[in-house]
């Protein structure tokens, strides 16, 4: 009987253990990307791993700064962003992890941290979006630069408070200097742009007359085109190298201060998944960050892609309160 009420101990306490880890693993997710982009997803990985993810939706920039309001109290696992400069802001506040190698090595260099500490789930492509009514071929300009040129004037959508928009000015800072951003936003500003919310305005805008030329991100004009195969809107890319091919990323990373690390890197590695990847680019029009991917048929290839883009450190777009100052200078905020 003792040897029959030792092994219902053992039993008891074996049962305590493994209900405290099955309720151990469930992780926190502060997602700035859309619940409708992320919920999909997020199902199949609890439904694949038995992990448990609570996900907290809001704006990339306002979780960002949340997490650091909230410092070592934050009961986020992890970071998933529309834009690589606000992980690049909680880099630089020290509340990021360092991911195994193994999670990144082989991927392009524009899709992971120089420090280790993030990782690309999906590429984002800047382009030039234009009316295939009202613009000729020969008007579409080879630089982000030649907007400021009279030819364009009153005639190009920007979205001047939507975060891609500030992502790709903070990157023209970087690679231009504050002074040639600066002037370039007085031109764009006295060439009398028009003013939309986002990217999915400034696309419609051109369809609707409103615009001939929009600098949006890729991966709107194909949702137009899903419903509408004859959309009267175009997109390509500037010249080689012009920083209006920027490719930003929505990106994973995770807290130093996560009790659940484990978990949360299996999440990471998840959405770096030939299954995640897929629905990346089928289902949001974002190009994925892996090899081994049916193409979307909407989208440019990606070598083309990484070709155009230009040479940028994506860690250093975290200055976001320095390209809000430059907006507001030049009148656009």
């Amino acid at each position: 009987m003792k040897l029959i009420g030792w092994y219902v101990s053992v039993i008891s306490v074996c049962l305590v253990v493994l209900t405290g880890m099955a309720q151990a693993a469930e992780l926190t997710l502060y997602s700035g990307r859309g619940e409708a982009f992320v919920r999909p997803i997020v199902e199949q990985f609890q439904r694949d791993t038995g992990i448990k993810v609570n996900v907290r939706y809001g704006d990339t920039a306002q979780l960002a700064v949340l997490i650091q309001e909230e410092g070592r109290r934050s009961p986020a696992d992890l970071f998933w962003g529309q834009d690589a400069g606000a992980m690049g802001a909680l880099a630089n506040a020290g509340m990021l992890a360092t991911l195994p190698q193994n999670v990144y090595v082989g991927l392009p260099d524009i899709y992971t941290s120089t420090t280790g500490q993030w990782v690309a789930t999906s590429g984002r492509a800047r382009v030039i979006a234009y009316s295939t009514t009202r613009v000729t071929s020969d008007e579409i300009p080879q630089s982000v630069f030649d907007l400021t040129r009279p030819q364009y004037r009153g005639r190009v959508a920007i979205p001047p408070t939507n975060g891609s928009f500030q992502s790709f000015v903070t990157a023209m800072r970087v690679l231009h200097g504050d002074q040639r951003t600066l002037e370039w936003l007085e031109g764009m500003k006295a060439n009398q742009p028009k003013i939309f919310r986002n990217n999915t305005t400034s696309v419609a805008g051109i369809a609707d007359g409103e615009a001939d030329f929009a600098l949006v991100n890729n991966y709107y004009l194909p949702r137009f085109l899903a419903a509408d195969r004859d959309y009267p809107v175009a997109q390509t890319f500037f010249a080689d190298g012009d920083v209006g091919n920027l490719v930003n990323v929505a990106g994973i990373a995770m807290l130093k201060t996560s009790k659940q690390q484990d978990a949360a890197v299996q999440l990471v590695r998840f959405l770096l998944s030939p299954a995640a990847q897929q629905y990346f680019t089928m289902n949001v029009n974002e190009y994925a960050v892996t090899a081994n991917v049916i193409s979307n048929p909407d989208l440019t290839d990606t070598r083309v892609v990484l070709g155009a883009a230009p040479k940028i450190n994506l860690d250093q777009l975290a200055d976001l309160g320095g390209t809000l100052d430059l907006l507001r200078r030049a009148g656009l905020l």
